[in-house]
């Protein structure tokens, strides 16, 4: 190794140390600035670098004093090397993690193991590379720290493991429990609570608290996470567990998140129906009625408790490249099971489906067990390329195009077993002699598929030996809660003017609006037709109604105008230490702040001042006619979050010449006033400008509070808007 540029590195390692023992000396003080978030969140990636290149050099020092090895320079350089880069890895990954430990979610017990284990392999690491050189250190010596830096790792790799999977995930295979009886089998401890521990507690556990919701016991599940509670007992529909698996796998919010093991359509049924049978903790399965939806799937997943049957095929295995031909972007094949010839094949793109595409498969006819055509624009016709796949006993045709008369094309399939038609439009007369004609047919789920409850019992009783799942129905006598209005508009910040975009997920639901303060309500308020435009700062309330529905509860949308965006802005007095947002770019960025504390949009969209004056000067490229300035600003007297004293606005058309066009002090608020997230502003004469200079003076004495406290209050704001 090149002796200058090792030097450098032992220093940076020295250096290491303290830098290191500062942040954990001030750890708890530390407030992490929204630049560096990103670093610290590349820990998870760095962490691997020291683990391998600590584990290679510990198993070159072990055998450093062989006969064979320690006299050999290139040997004992290249072990020297392996363990300078493991430590100063380490020393690197020990800092990211600290700054990833500051983001809310993480805690517990397993994040302080995976902390101080992993500082101490980083020390350890530092320690042998200078101590490998004494004399003292002898073939046992090296033996014993080699085979303890080996343990270190295992060990924080561990915690390490449970923070990012959950507890007991490099176990969890062999810790399957036995089956349970069915008489003394429980709802949620024996169905639901494992759904939740394989699919959800990774995020959701004491160690790793994700939106402060806890999936670990009943009485945490109750209680709910930072957007409220998990479930709405007895409405699956209006509950944010069932909402957060339906939406999109591309959905920031779909619940399990993009990369981890999704739900089941079993386990989410089972979800569904736990939550409409009011979320029980304690409910056994027998206590359910024998007809009972959920008693059904219930029954079905403890009587496979005890792990799946491999199912023996006659057939052979399709080419290899044969499978790989048919792969592609918008079409999965894979195995069904391990060991197995079987193929599952799923289609994805809707704008790539098309019915040949169904007949492609036919090279591997013989081995499709299972098909998956949701959400596709499949048609009746479609159907007779199914039939060919001999022995295939699942079909998924959820939210398909197919009625009734196009699944006479299944007739005489002898295989197939489960039929998913849920979410299309069927008729039960027709659909009765369709599914009879599947002779092994065993179950077919066709909620939302436009049937009633009649049509449904119909089918039970038509249908012997075949489970029809029909899903929840509302027979109008418990009406349910609409959900408020949504705001579609990717930003209601605007130029000259928007086109106001609402919506709601549920079709046929009327939206009724105001612009004028009153409250919506369903007689004669304005029906939101899609066509609102705005060329003003405006709030518009909005509910939503739908017959055999209750009204939803009110919501509220502003819309800001500001015309003029300066082509470059700066700051001339410091902002305060843990309100940094982007700096000047914050005002002018488009990103609204909220009220929720732990929330990004709370940490990176407020920048604010306490100690000092806000001083802003934006510049234009072309001169304006500036007539009025607006600050979007948190009130939030209970936290000492106030308006603003005075504020002053200045132009200049040319630079460093100032004018004041306007000051104002806005209405100071009394103690325990409701927080809000009001506009300050004021209008005056318009004036010719290229540069404007905003001084924002802080409240000085917090009304109530005691002189002797000398409490100034905090400004915040967010976003300014130039007219």
């Amino acid at each position: 190794m090149n002796s200058k540029l090792r030097g450098i590195l032992e220093q940076i390692l020295l250096a290491s140390f303290f830098f290191v023992g500062f942040l954990l000396v001030f750890e708890g003080d530390l407030q992490i600035p929204l630049f560096l978030q990103p670093i610290g969140r590349l820990h998870t990636l760095l962490l691997h670098f020291p683990i391998v290149l600590l584990l290679l050099g510990m198993f070159m020092e072990f055998f450093r004093f062989h006969d064979s090895y320690h006299k050999n320079a290139t040997y004992l350089q290249f072990t020297q090397w392996l363990i300078l880069a493991g430590a100063l890895s380490a020393a690197l990954t020990v800092i990211m993690g600290i700054f990833l430990a500051k983001e809310p979610g993480y805690g517990g017990g397993d994040l302080y193991w995976h902390r101080w284990l992993g500082v101490a392999t980083y020390i350890f690491a530092s320690l042998l590379y200078w101590i490998r050189s004494k004399e003292w250190y002898q073939s046992s010596l090296a033996k014993i720290t080699s085979i303890s830096m080996s343990l270190l790792l295992i060990l924080v790799g561990h915690f390490g493991g449970n923070l990012t999977h959950g507890g007991n995930f490099v176990l969890e295979p062999l810790m399957k429990s036995q089956a349970v009886p069915l008489e003394e089998a429980v709802v949620f401890q024996n169905l639901v609570q494992p759904i939740l521990e394989k699919k959800c507690v990774a995020c959701h556990n004491p160690d790793k608290i994700k939106g402060e919701l806890l999936l670990t016991d009943a009485k945490s599940i109750a209680k709910g996470g930072k957007t409220g509670p998990l479930y709405v007992a007895g409405k699956p529909e209006l509950s944010l567990l069932i909402q957060r698996a339906h939406l999109s796998i591309d959905d920031k919010k779909h619940m399990p998140p993009i990369g981890k093991p999704q739900l089941s359509d079993d386990e989410l049924q089972l979800l569904s129906w736990w939550v409409k049978e009011k979320a029980s903790f304690t409910k056994k399965v027998v206590d359910l009625a024998s007809t009972d939806s959920l008693r059904i799937l219930s029954t079905k997943l403890l009587a496979s408790a005890s792990g799946p049957q491999l199912e023996v095929y006659d057939f052979q295995e399709a080419d290899e490249k044969t499978i790989q031909k048919l792969s592609n972007e918008y079409r999965t094949i894979m195995l069904f099971a391990k060991d197995s010839p079987a193929l599952s094949v799923n289609f994805f793109s809707k704008a790539q489906y098309k019915a040949p595409k169904l007949e492609e498969l036919k090279e591997i006819k013989e081995q499709i067990v299972t098909l998956s055509l949701a959400k596709m624009p499949v048609q009746n016709a479609d159907l007779a390329f199914v039939k060919v796949f001999e022995h295939l006993h699942t079909l998924n045709l959820n939210f398909t195009d197919v009625t009734e008369v196009g699944l006479k094309e299944l007739a005489g399939m002898k295989e197939l077993m489960v039929l998913s038609l849920s979410g299309t439009k069927l008729k039960a007369a027709g659909l009765t002699s369709a599914l009879k004609a599947i002779p092994n047919l065993k179950k077919a789920y066709v909620w939302d598929a436009g049937l009633s409850r009649e049509d449904i019992s119909y089918l039970q009783k038509q249908l012997r030996g075949i489970q029809v799942v029909g899903g929840f129905q509302d027979d109008g006598s418990n009406p349910l809660k609409l959900n408020p209005p949504q705001v579609k508009n990717p930003s209601t910040i605007f130029d000259e003017y928007i086109v106001a975009q609402l919506g709601h997920p549920i079709k046929g639901v009327e939206i009724r609006y105001t612009t004028d303060g009153s409250i919506p309500d369903s007689a004669k308020s304005p029906v939101f037709a899609g066509n609102l435009r705005l060329n003003q700062n405006t709030s518009i309330r909005a509910r939503a109604f739908k017959p055999g529905w209750i009204g939803s509860d009110e919501a509220s949308f502003d819309f800001y105008r500001g015309h003029f965006r300066p082509d470059s802005s700066v700051l001339l007095t410091p902002l305060n230490r843990v309100h940094q947002a982007a700096g000047a770019k914050t005002f002018f960025d488009g990103r609204l702040g909220s009220f929720n504390a732990n929330s990004p949009a709370w940490a990176n969209n407020w920048a604010g001042v306490r100690n000092n004056d806000l001083v802003l000067v934006s510049m234009f490229k072309q001169a304006i006619p500036l007539s009025s300035v607006e600050l979007r600003i948190m009130v939030e007297t209970q936290t000492g979050i106030f308006p603003p004293e005075l504020v002053e606005v200045w132009g200049a058309s040319v630079e460093n010449q100032w004018k004041l066009l306007s000051k104002f002090k806005p209405v100071i608020p009394k103690e325990n006033f409701p927080h809000t997230l009001p506009l300050i502003g004021t209008k005056f004469k318009a004036s010719t400008v290229k540069y404007i200079k905003i001084v924002v003076k802080p409240l000085e004495k917090i009304p109530g509070w005691h002189p002797a406290k000398d409490k100034r209050a905090l400004f915040l704001v967010d976003e300014m808007f130039f007219n």
